[in-house]
């Protein structure tokens, strides 16, 4: 096994050993067989775990899952491997996400560069072109939004909106199988990267917080949250009020 599939799949392994929280797991030498490494990667691996707290290693115990106390690297992590997230912190994820990218296209409004804009604008010809095409938009979209996190020039910043996406590699996609929310976001984009250009920071927040509402609701819909059916049934009315 490669080296940077293990910590993936040893996560994975480790998840479908035992669903329920602090519940004991393999030993290193159990693991070692299984993955048909040595003992010392296994251990390195399990250190790294340990670290974003996703097992805890008691001395002449064994291991232990404590996937509640996992850190947000490890939810991507997770995400990654496969591993099925708690539908919660699948809508705290959505929740965070856009109090940070409202945010985000306020400061961008100040700090992006015209090599921003400039970028902006190719993700939106390539969006486009997917439009045409009849492709889903789950990459652009990733892209364009980070783009705007990038713009505030705040590295830490982008770091943390980066793993939201990685969280939601499996999801995007289909979310944006559907042709008509595909065009809407499209559409969308495009007032957002022009609030940008006019370096107008109070528009851009307000239409950065309507696109990503209608993301909220489309994910607290799917795990049933409270207050889905009537933030959809305020979705129309709220375009309406932008348009």
């Amino acid at each position: 096994m490669k080296e940077n599939n293990l910590l993936p799949d040893l996560a994975a392994h480790l998840y479908s050993q035992s669903k329920a929280d602090n519940a004991r797991l393999p030993s290193e030498r159990e693991l070692a067989d299984h993955f048909s490494v040595s003992r010392g990667q296994i251990r390195e691996a399990l250190a790294i775990l340990e670290a974003m707290r996703i097992v805890e290693r008691r001395a002449k115990s064994g291991i232990y899952l404590t996937t509640h106390q996992a850190s947000v690297e490890a939810m991507a992590l997770f995400a990654r491997a496969g591993v099925p997230l708690d539908p919660v912190q699948i809508y705290e994820t959505v929740e965070l996400r856009k109090i940070h990218e409202i945010k985000a296209a306020e400061l961008a409004c100040a700090r992006a560069t015209e090599e921003n804009f400039e970028r902006l604008r190719e993700i939106l010809k390539a969006s486009e072109e997917k439009l045409a095409a009849g492709e889903g938009l789950a990459r652009e979209d990733r892209d364009f939004h980070l783009e705007i996190v990038r713009a505030t020039k705040n590295s830490v910043f982008h770091k943390v909106c980066s793993v939201y996406y990685i969280m939601g590699e499996q999801r995007l996609p289909i979310y944006f199988s559907d042709p008509e929310r595909r065009r809407r976001s499209h559409a969308e984009h495009i007032q957002i990267y022009e609030a940008l250009l006019r370096r107008d920071g109070n528009l851009a927040q307000a239409l950065m917080n309507a696109h990503l509402n209608g993301a909220e609701s489309y994910w607290k819909g799917l795990i049933g949250a409270p207050g889905a059916d009537e933030e959809r049934e305020a979705q129309p009315e709220a375009a309406h009020a932008r348009g």
